[in-house]
C-alpha cells in the first residue's frame, strides 16, 4: 500500500490539513454567528438610546411648557392678588366714608 516513508508522510500531513481546515472553517462559522449576534445586540442598543433620546426630548420640551405656563399663572396669580388687594381697600374705604359720614 505505501511504498515508502514520504508516503505515510503525505498521508498523515493530508489528514492534518484536512482536520485544521475542519476546525477552522467551525471556528470561522462561531465568529460570523458571534459577529452577528453582536450586530443584533448593537442595534438593539441604538433603537433603545434613540427611545430615550426621544423621551428626555419630550420632558424637556414639556418642562419648558409647564415653566411658560407657570410663568403665566403666576402672573394671573399676582393681578388677582392685587384686584383683591385693590377691592378690600375700596371696600375699607368705603366704610370708613361711610361711618365718618354717619358721625
Amino acid at each position: 500500500m505505501f511504498s515508502t516513508s514520504g508516503d505515510i508522510l503525505n498521508l498523515v500531513l493530508s489528514i492534518c490539513i484536512t482536520v485544521l481546515v475542519f476546525f477552522l472553517c467551525w471556528a470561522l462559522y462561531y465568529f460570523i454567528v458571534s459577529v452577528k449576534d453582536i450586530y443584533k445586540i448593537i442595534k438593539r442598543v441604538e433603537i433603545g438610546v434613540t427611545k430615550v433620546e426621544e423621551v428626555i426630548s419630550l420632558a424637556r420640551n414639556k418642562i419648558k411648557n409647564s415653566g411658560i405656563y407657570l410663568t403665566m399663572l403666576g402672573e394671573v396669580a399676582k393681578r388677582a392678588m392685587d384686584f383683591m388687594s385693590e377691592r378690600r381697600q375700596e371696600r375699607a374705604e368705603k366704610r370708613g366714608t361711610k361711618s365718618t359720614g354717619k358721625k
